[in-house]
């Protein structure tokens, strides 16, 4: 039987994180949460996910910091990042490319379903 896939969600707003979470869960995954960018950065350094869901407008840490803390830390290299945020800016995506991140969605843009499927198109691709 395959490994069922880790997922961390960090997200601030309650509705879209729990819709998120039932989502995920339903499709199969295995899910933890985090409400702050402090909170998902001390969960991927303490544990190991498949991918992490990382909100970009967090309180305590944004989702750029946690990012910047993460390369610091040498942990982006640890597990697929998917930026999901309102943010659309070319300067705002800008960033988070040049952090060597390669998946960004726009929420307006996409469905749960479509995030359910980039998950696992991104499971498919090898870690760096």
């Amino acid at each position: 039987m395959k490994k069922q896939a880790s997922i961390l969600i960090v997200e601030d707003d309650d509705f879209l994180r729990t819709l998120a979470f039932n989502k995920l869960t339903t499709s199969g995954f295995k899910v933890d949460v985090a409400t702050d960018g402090q909170a998902g950065f001390d969960k991927v350094i303490n544990s190991v996910y498949d991918v992490l869901i990382l909100d970009l407008l967090l309180p305590v840490l944004d989702g750029f910091q946690v990012l910047h803390n993460l390369a610091k830390e040498k942990a982006l290299n640890k597990q697929h990042v998917i930026v999901f945020s309102n943010l659309g800016s070319e300067a705002d995506i800008k960033q988070v490319v040049d952090l060597g991140i390669k998946h960004y969605m726009i929420k307006s843009s996409f469905t749960l379903d479509e995030l359910v499927v980039k998950i696992n198109e991104v499971l498919e691709d090898p870690l760096k």
